[in-house]
């Protein structure tokens, strides 16, 4: 194992390349993640995220390139620095037959610690996780935000430095996913690097330091999110909902007023970009004209979705559709 070097990374990608067959799913992707930081990976099935994560974490080789975790290289030896990293995968890894207690048990067994500290660390993190009324249940009976709680409290089990977190809040109740994200972010103020992939922008939004969009196998963007929205903060947006489809208004409205933008991103949707305020009545009244019913107009707060949409190319309501139905992943 090559000695650690505190150089003030998590983790040091140059070069990362990865081919299956005739897919190129990862390709000369360079990045570095600082140490403590909240780092988000965002992109579309397809984009090359889990390909990159299996890489970073062991569980694949790169076909070119070097990688660095804590300041191990890990390029000849991908699992050289496993007991530095914890792991939480989108789908659970815990055994449905065995208590949340005795999963947790179980893990800290896995890095060696004796019984006292493993059940004493169980405790604990059942208590910070508000899983200590269900510490005795099979897990196979837990409730889906439960069993997240128990697979991410499982993979810090031995205080890594560094968290890989596979979205963590997908498919799990409102109530269940912000609890998590509270428990997300306290662990980042207490020093572990957390590496994020989620479906959910307004999620990395609201936690992430920084975040790389991924596109087609390299990183189409990287930045802090204050950077990235910077450019449409002066922007005024407005969306306006009608009772039928705008095909063939949004030529029509642009001849119309000159100084406005319009897009149409559903069949009923309008949106409406400028520099200045937008006046909304001679827009309603416009379409109204034409025999279009106006259901609601709303100004919109600039966010990361868009810079998003505008990177990638890719919808966000068909990003989270492809993640609901299991799409394949790369």
């Amino acid at each position: 194992m090559t000695a650690h070097t505190d150089n003030g990374l998590a983790i040091s990608v140059r070069g990362l390349s990865k081919r299956f067959g005739e897919v190129q799913a990862v390709q000369g992707m360079d990045f570095d993640v600082h140490s403590g930081e909240l780092f988000g990976f965002l992109g579309p099935n397809g984009a090359g995220k889990t390909t990159t994560i299996n890489m970073l974490i062991g569980l694949a080789r790169p076909d070119a390139g070097t990688v660095e975790i804590d300041g191990v290289d890990c390029t000849r030896d991908p699992r050289a620095a496993q007991d530095r990293i914890g792991v939480v995968p989108d789908e659970s890894n815990l055994y449905a037959e065995l208590s949340g207690f005795a999963n947790l048990s179980f893990c800290a067994g896995l890095y060696g610690m004796g019984r006292a500290a493993r059940e004493r660390r169980a405790r604990e993190l059942l208590a910070l996780f508000d899983l200590d009324k269900a510490a005795h249940r099979k897990f196979g009976g837990y409730s889906k935000g439960m069993k997240r709680k128990l697979t991410i409290a499982a993979g810090i089990i031995h205080s890594p430095r560094i968290l890989f977190l596979d979205e963590p809040t997908t498919g799990i109740d409102v109530a269940s996913a912000r609890h998590l994200r509270q428990l997300i972010a306290e662990l980042n103020r207490q020093g572990t690097t957390v590496f994020l992939t989620t479906h959910y922008i307004e999620e990395a939004e609201r936690l992430c330091d920084r975040v790389a969009f991924l596109k087609d196998g390299h990183i189409a963007r990287i930045d802090t999110v204050a950077n990235l929205v910077q450019p449409i903060r002066d922007r005024h947006v407005m969306h306006i909902a009608c009772g039928s489809d705008l095909a063939g208004m949004v030529a029509r409205l642009a001849g119309l007023f000159p100084d406005l933008q319009f897009k149409s991103p559903q069949p009923n949707l309008l949106r409406v970009e400028a520099d200045g305020p937008v006046r909304v009545g001679p827009l309603v009244r416009a379409l109204e004209d034409d025999g279009i019913e106006v259901f609601e107009a709303r100004r919109m707060q600039p966010s990361l979705e868009e810079v998003f949409v505008q990177i990638t190319g890719i919808g966000i309501d068909a990003m989270r559709r492809e993640k609901e139905k299991g799409g394949g992943r790369q």
